[in-house]
């Protein structure tokens, strides 16, 4: 991976910020780069060894990172692990909906059980996460709210239908609680990735065929990386965002979408 230099955000510097899926992938990068900028980090993943190991390397390090092993589709469980990160580092000013699951599945094989826990963990615990963050953000007068989409619905990718659909879905809802929580002070936008080189992704799915994709499609040379994902949300949450909300940010290296 290429090294990145970040700009600094003065505002994140002792902000509370709740991660979803922090434990690998583009969440363990944004974990550290939150961390980095001196906020208060708590996240969450069911990667429980690699959790616990990424929190205390950056406790070592003297940063401010709780992490608690949780599964996200457990919505009560979650919201109160939520409330432990507000009991520890105060009120949430910033919520990254981050964690995802891409299994694919055809469609003549998706069940409803199957649909149920992919919409679970890409839509659903995104909304009552921000139910559970959003009243300390109210309080504040002021908070920023980073749902995940994916241009993965835009570029029609097939073998994934819950899971385009359950991010496809996650652009209106930042929108519509933009809406309603505007007057309060709180923005709400959503994060969408392109072809990003996790290791999870390197592993699985990226051969030759696909770096010929890639180059094929991308605007830009080069490969995106879970660092390139974390310059725009730190932006997003930092005040420097102040008047933007319910707007979409691709960052896929200018991927054709025609």
């Amino acid at each position: 991976m290429p090294a990145s230099s970040f700009a600094r955000y003065p505002s994140l510097d002792g902000m509370p910020v709740v991660i979803s899926g922090g434990a690998s992938g583009i969440g363990e990068t944004l974990v550290r780069e939150f961390a980095a900028q001196g906020a208060k980090v708590g996240f969450v993943d069911i990667a429980v060894e690699a959790g616990h190991a990424l929190a205390a390397e950056l406790t070592a390090a003297g940063r401010t990172v709780s992490f608690k092993p949780c599964d996200i589709t457990d919505t009560a469980a979650y919201q109160a692990v939520i409330a432990g990160f507000e009991a520890a580092h105060g009120a949430a000013m910033a919520l990254v909906n981050n964690a995802a699951n891409d299994q694919r599945i055809k469609w003549d094989e998706v069940t409803p059980d199957s649909w149920d826990k992919a919409t679970s963990v890409n839509l659903k615990h995104a909304f009552f996460a921000a139910q559970a963050v959003i009243p300390g953000m109210i309080k504040a007068g002021k908070g920023s709210i980073i749902n995940f989409g994916s241009i993965s619905w835009m570029i029609m990718v097939g073998n994934l239908t819950a899971y385009t659909a359950s991010k496809a879905a996650a652009h209106g809802m930042s929108r519509s609680l933009a809406r309603d929580l505007g007057p309060h002070g709180i923005r709400v936008n959503t994060l969408v990735p392109g072809w990003i080189m996790t290791q999870k992704q390197l592993t699985k799915w990226v051969g030759e065929e696909e770096n010929k994709l890639i180059d094929q499609q991308q605007a830009l040379k080069g490969r995106v990386y879970p660092a390139d994902i974390a310059r725009m949300v730190l932006f997003l949450a930092a005040d420097d965002s102040q008047m933007i909300s319910a707007q979409d940010f691709v960052v896929d290296g200018g991927w054709a979408h025609g």
